[in-house]
């Protein structure tokens, strides 16, 4: 082989060795980087004055090039090489060919030995590739980093010299630093020196004195090279340490390697995922959960065309979608937007998830990553072939859903249906055919869900434009098929029956379960509406997707209770609750009016109205079918834990929350590692309890390196101070449900015996299936967490309550008794007075 590689699109580490490949993906994605070409490693030394005419040739037969080493480990992630290849700068043509075998030979060097050595790393040292590039003759260069590699920090830092930036890096000049985050700060550096040609030797690199004075580098170019450094780390899927160059107004980029002392970084955020698993989750509740996310979106990817190579390349990325923290469960943010990365239109889409998600902040452009990458023409066919998955998908998901359900109701039927029946091997196999006939083909849910994200999002920028702020709200209430509002309709016709009988009402408010179940037996018509409601709801509960938490199967103390409040509001004249489908002929008849005159846009509008209401309500109701399916795994986890109590390895059944899921099916198929499942759950209840005891970490924060040994950097998005101060007399969060109402505020953290007022408005942290017994009873609902499509959002505009979702920390600022206006169209919150 004798020729040069010119290929850029066609780079790979095995030719091009680590810093050409790096270089030359950079150059197909637009980076500024400086023209190459690479010999690589198979070109014979008798053919290296051939290679160098070659690579002149392809070039454009610049009057110098820069030599540079780039062997298969070199700038990569766990070795650099640093310093121990050589590279030569001002090389003329004449000499090039010289220079490509003295730069193959240092592969070979003792210095070269002696770092592999120091690495351990085994086999003998491998020719390098060499990378030969057109010469920057640079004003200023140097080096930057696109996080701090000394504290790992979200910063920029550039170091910056006159010249070229060789004297910077082989350290003959000490150059001024740059530290950019929200701020720039600058520390000045030795500006003694200067690379350049020497004409007598003729090559460089020789040291010029530098008599100049100030700033390397004006703020607005110190800024483009830090814009260029977090480009290249979103690109390149790492921090990067770069070396950047200024010359005749431009700026260009001649290598990229990853920062090799830092650790991992990861962004952390409990956003709405705090409205299905809150406060600390048991190991059982969280392996199970993990599971689900990395096989349901594996499957999500599928379904959409995703190439198999990019799917099976994002194994890892999969099994990372959420992380448990000191017992918490955490969205692993940059793991979610590598997904999203895979799926076509990523910028819209990145956009719209953040807003279905409940994030509040989006994720840092160091953190952001690029679409993999793999050429221009494979690039084309993914987006293609995904692209047309995407529309294939929305147009099967009818009759996808409608085989979903039917999947459920057959997969519910025959898994399980009777635990009482099965031993421990048979509720393992149970679990296992669950496992694989519904979370591992969780289609339709899924593919609704993202599509209920764009239709949603794109229908609410269309409201707010052309209707008004907030206008969506009350186009999507009173949808009247959302499963979730259902509770509270039954529990409202249960309390008509009962609120004629005040001593019934009172049982029912404060009576014992005895004494509830004897009232309900001489009330047959009202026992069969329980039992058909605990039936049809009995999974639903408080966190009712941690299968640890009690269902109102377990324990329908709090049915009976919501029961006994509505009668004795309904008994003593309480207001009719909101109409939502009054509410939405209102919107309607607004938004006709404001589109008036507008065809297209009213045509367009009706598209994605419609759109978004069909797929907002089946979102929420495909939730349900998946609080069926927990309920049902729920019953046979707590079965098997009873079969390892009654066998004496446990000490209560309930303790089985403190194994894996893994652990626990381990035991029925002989794949477990310990036996002592007694031991494992004592040391985690009591490594648990310490979690509820100590403070939970911040709402959002980054770790890096292994999260069990770092400490947490609170990353909570900066709100203005005005607007967080205690004393402030508005908050702004999301309006969900249109309508104004004025009252006092009852702050709830636990929903369980509370009874509201009439005319109370409802703040809490954050709401989930469990608190729909409480809607009912409230004039408004202020929720600190959430988003759009959250639960608590979704519920509220179907039975017409006005609301806000997302309002900055609510029940802090908020106390029982303050009396606020709440506006559900734009989410504001006005106190009018304190309690």
């Amino acid at each position: 082989m004798s020729g040069v590689l010119t290929d850029l699109a066609g780079a790979t580490v095995p030719t091009w060795g680590g810093k050409g490949a790096a270089l030359a993906r950079l150059a197909v994605a637009g980076f500024p980087v400086p023209p190459l070409v690479a010999v690589p490693p198979e070109v014979p030394d008798a053919g290296l004055a051939a290679a160098a005419a070659q690579a002149l040739a392809a070039l454009g037969h610049p009057p110098f090039v820069a030599v540079r080493s780039s062997a298969r480990g070199e700038d990569g992630v766990a070795h650099a090489f640093a310093g121990v290849l050589e590279s030569f700068l001002f090389v003329p043509p004449a000499r090039v060919a010289e220079r490509v075998r003295q730069v193959r030979q240092s592969g070979a060097s003792e210095r070269a030995r002696a770092y592999r050595a120091m690495r351990g790393l085994d086999g003998e040292p491998e020719t390098p590739a060499v990378v030969i590039q057109a010469l920057v003759d640079a004003e200023a260069s140097g080096v930057a980093f696109s996080a701090d590699p000394v504290t790992g920090e979200d910063a920029v830092v550039v170091s910056a010299v006159r010249g070229l930036g060789s004297a910077l890096v082989d350290g003959r000049a000490e150059g001024e630093t740059i530290r950019l985050s929200d701020q720039i700060r600058r520390t000045p550096g030795d500006q003694v020196v200067a690379d350049r040609f020497d004409a007598e030797r003729g090559e460089g690199v020789r040291e010029e004195p530098l008599g100049e004075s100030g700033p390397v580098l004006p703020d607005a170019q110190a800024r483009a090279v830090a814009a260029l450094a977090v480009r290249a780390a979103r690109t390149l899927g790492a921090p990067q340490d770069i070396e950047w160059a200024w010359a005749e107004g431009r700026l260009w980029l001649l290598q990229s390697r990853p920062i090799t002392t830092l650790g991992t970084l990861r962004l952390w955020d409990n956003a709405n995922i705090v409205e299905s698993y809150s406060g600390v989750t048991t190991p059982l509740t969280y392996s199970f959960a993990r599971r689900a996310y990395a096989s349901v979106y594996r499957t999500f990817c599928q379904i959409l065309g995703v190439p198999p190579a990019r799917i099976a390349g994002a194994d890892d990325t999969f099994r990372q979608m959420i992380g448990l923290v000191r017992g918490r469960v955490y969205y692993n943010l940059g793991s979610w937007y590598r997904v999203l990365a895979l799926l076509p239109g990523y910028r819209l889409n990145a956009s719209l998830m953040e807003a279905m998600m409940g994030v509040r902040e989006p994720i840092p452009d160091a953190l952001r990553p690029a679409p993999p990458s793999t050429g221009r023409l494979a690039d084309a066919w993914a987006l293609a072939r995904s692209t047309v998955g995407l529309v294939a998908a929305h147009v099967r998901l009818p009759p996808m859903r409608r085989a979903f359900l039917a999947r459920v109701d057959r997969a519910l039927g025959q898994h399980g249906a009777d635990p009482e029946a099965l031993d421990l091997d048979g509720l393992a196999a149970a679990y296992s055919a669950l496992d694989a006939e519904l979370l591992g083909r969780w289609d339709a849910p899924l593919v609704n869900d993202f599509f209920a994200m764009i239709w949603f999002g794109l229908a609410g920028r269309a409201a707010d434009a052309w209707v008004g702020p907030g206008a969506l709200g009350g186009l999507l209430a009173g949808d009247g098929d959302v499963v979730s509002a259902e509770p509270a309709r039954r529990v409202d016709a249960m309390a008509q029956a009962a609120q004629a009988d005040a001593a019934w009402t009172e049982t029912l408010l404060s009576g014992s379960r005895d004494e509830i179940d004897a009232g309900l037996a001489r009330r047959p018509a009202l026992a069969d509406a329980v039992a058909a409601y605990l039936d049809r709801f009995g999974d639903r509960c408080l966190d009712e997707l941690k299968l640890e938490s009690p269902t109102l199967t377990d324990d329908p103390t709090p049915l009976y209770r919501s029961i006994g409040a509505r009668a004795r509001r309904l008994a003593h004249g309480a207001a009719p609750t909101a109409d939502p489908r009054r509410q939405r002929v209102e919107a309607e008849q607004r938004a006709a009016l404001a589109l008036r005159g507008h065809p297209l846009r009213r045509l367009a509008f009706g598209v994605l109205l419609r759109q978004a209401r069909v797929r907002v309500r089946d979102r929420e109701n495909l939730r349900f079918e998946r609080t069926r399916v927990f309920g049902r795994a729920r019953r046979l986890v707590v079965a098997m834990g009873e079969r390892l109590a009654r066998a004496g390895r446990l000490d209560d059944a309930r303790d089985v929350f403190w194994l894996e899921i893994d652990e626990l099916l381990g035991l029925a198929r002989g794949t477990a590692t310990t036996g002592d499942v007694r031991g494992l759950a004592e040391a985690r209840r009591a490594e648990f309890a310490r979690y509820r005891d100590e403070p939970a970490p911040p709402d959002r924060f980054t770790t890096r390196g292994p999260v069990a040994l770092a400490t947490w950097t609170a990353s909570a998005p900066a709100e203005a101070g005005a607007v967080l101060a205690d004393g402030a007399s508005a908050r702004t969060g999301l309006g969900c449900c249109a309508g104004q109402v004025e009252g006092t505020v009852r702050v709830v953290r636990d929903p369980r015996g509370v009874e509201l007022a009439p005319g109370t408005i409802l703040v809490a942290e954050r709401t989930d299936p469990g608190w729909i017994l409480l809607f009912p009873a409230c004039a408004g609902l202020i929720v600190e967490r959430g988003s759009l499509l959250s639960h608590s959002a979704i519920v509220a505009r179907e039975l017409g309550i006005p609301a806000a979702v997302a309002v900055p920390g609510a029940t802090a600022w908020l106390r029982d008794g303050d009396r606020v206006r709440l506006d559900g169209a734009t989410g504001t919150v006005d106190k009018l007075n304190h309690a």
